[in-house]
């Protein structure tokens, strides 16, 4: 969505030519291939530990810290290739998403008219706003110690990131479409 951002604000007359079926296709594909050939790295890597104690996961899906947490093998390698792998899983993307978005902030500051800089701003805030909160809960929870946290503390941090960002986003990028802002104003103030 960032790319969509930068593409549409910062080059619009080229929009159409950047954001084309193929260029998408390619953007969620990379992303899919990415996700996997993370997870696929990290399952062979724990299964590889023994797990002594108990077997139930006492977390809301099969988690790696979870997981870690269970082994009664050392697990100060798995700890080092998860901070060094979550620099290129979540840091790198987030700083490519914070690069768009100041170069997005320059080309909204050059536009003369105030109606249409606070146009584009409320357009791109909604998106940083998702962007900020779930890349920062992604990086408490995955770029620090699993002993860091408790396991409520982990479900409720994967709750932010899994369930209510998700429920979220169509509500803040509908809050800025004006009819859907009416029916609530409506729905509350009606008499």
């Amino acid at each position: 969505m960032a790319y969509d951002r930068f593409a549409a604000i910062c080059k619009p007359l080229h929009y159409p030519l950047l954001m084309n079926k193929r260029n998408c296709i390619l953007l969620a594909a990379s992303s899919w291939i990415a996700g996997f050939v993370d997870m696929v790295s990290l399952v062979d890597y724990i299964s590889q530990y023994s797990f002594c104690d108990s077997n139930e996961i006492n977390h809301f899906y099969c988690d790696p810290h979870a997981l870690i947490k269970l082994s009664c093998s050392d697990t100060h390698d798995f700890e080092i290739l998860m901070l060094s792998e979550e620099v290129f899983v979540a840091v790198a993307p987030f700083l490519l998403t914070l690069l768009s978005y100041i170069f997005i902030i320059v080309a909204i500051l050059k536009i003369r008219s105030s109606e249409g800089r606070n146009k584009a701003f409320s357009t791109c805030s909604s998106h940083l706003t998702i962007v900020l909160i779930f890349y920062g809960t992604v990086t408490v929870v995955y770029m620090s110690p699993s002993s860091m946290f408790t396991p409520e503390q982990d479900k409720m941090f994967a709750l932010l990131y899994t369930v209510l960002i998700p429920m979220l986003n169509p509500l803040i990028y509908s809050m800025r479409n004006k009819e859907v802002k009416n029916a609530l104003r409506n729905l509350i103030f009606r008499k």
